[in-house]
């Protein structure tokens, strides 16, 4: 019996590399890699359905989910977890001080829905009592104009989303003082180029994530895996194949990060930032899987819905597969 032929759209991850490189196997798939980044593989997944297996945008799917047209179904992989307190990028010169200063301000974003910032937004409203309303949200791309949300919005009441200037970027625009912040997954250019006038919002960002950690217990989820809907229906024993084909590349790249004897990424201490992850985390600091997560889907979801984002609460249990969410013992 041959095996199936399917496109496999993934960021370059370490925790992917086993299956790219192929010394994990996904049972009954001879996958097609396609390696880009999230806004690549993002934007055309959901406007197209180009791929077979594909990462996902949590919150992109979490809209289609919620409106019953998703192409795809999910598996309890999570390609991309991070924090976000280093997500919120300020003008040094506004006198923003805390995060009840951002109130009245104009904050640049890529999209306003971006997984990213719904978990910002959540940790702003919980912990500082900064709600989406008391800000107005500037649309843009962050170095190239004219971006646009990938999803249709209905946004709850007196939230107020407007596009850029044409022709301008978000980057340029905190750069000039034309806004006083930018909240999003990436760094602008601006930052990194070491603008005297940009910088975070908090002063260390690690130690406010690590505090909120042990307050709360949320790694947030960034992105998730998805099959196409019409393949699994087809071949119902795909999304457990899936499922553990990932788990088993990502058990390989922690193995690998854990050997220190030649150290296998660019960066010097990894040790101590393993040590450090495992202490705060535990050993299973980066987990797949349904039940070790659904608290944090669960957040996750309840906030995007009421912030007006998905038309209605999605209960976690609907964002899976149900052969992807159990397994066997031995």
């Amino acid at each position: 019996m041959s095996k199936l032929k399917l496109s496999v759209a993934v960021g370059n991850y370490d925790r992917m590399r086993p299956l790219i490189d192929g010394d994990v196997q996904i049972d009954g798939v001879d996958p097609v890699f396609m390696l880009h980044d999230p806004e690549e593989i993002f934007f055309r997944a959901f406007r197209h359905a180009d791929f077979d297996i594909t990462e996902l945008s949590m919150s992109s799917y979490t809209v289609k989910t919620a409106n019953g047209d998703s192409p795809y179904i999910g598996v309890p992989v999570f390609p991309s977890r991070a924090f976000r307190h280093t997500s919120i990028y300020i003008r040094t010169d506004r006198g923003i001080n805390t995060p009840a200063d951002l109130r009245g301000k104009r904050i640049g974003v890529p999209e306003y829905q971006l997984t990213a910032n719904v978990w910002v937004r959540l940790f702003l409203e919980e912990d500082y009592g900064v709600k989406p309303n008391e800000m107005t949200w500037v649309r843009g791309g962050y170095e190239e104009a004219g971006r646009v949300e990938k999803i249709n919005l209905n946004l709850t009441d007196g939230v107020e989303v407007v596009n850029a200037p044409a022709g301008e970027t978000i980057s340029n625009m905190l750069a000039n003082g034309d806004i006083d912040a930018v909240i999003g997954p990436r760094a602008p250019s601006c930052f990194t180029q070491g603008n005297p006038n940009v910088g975070y919002l908090f002063a260390d960002p690690m130690a406010e994530a690590k505090a909120w950690y042990q307050r709360t217990g949320l790694f947030p989820i960034m992105h998730l895996l998805g099959i196409r809907k019409t393949l699994v229906e087809a071949h119902p024993w795909l999304p457990f194949s899936v499922f553990k084909a990932f788990e088993a590349s990502k058990q390989k790249a922690m193995t690998h990060l854990t050997d220190t004897s030649a150290t296998k990424v660019t960066l010097p201490f990894v040790e101590d930032q393993l040590r450090a992850a495992r202490q705060l985390m535990g050993e299973d600091f980066w987990s797949y899987g349904f039940d070790a997560n659904r608290e944090t889907l669960a957040r996750f979801l309840a906030q995007h819905h009421a912030e007006g984002l998905s038309s209605r609460l999605v209960k976690p249990e609907e964002m899976f597969h149900p052969a992807s969410m159990e397994s066997f013992k031995i």
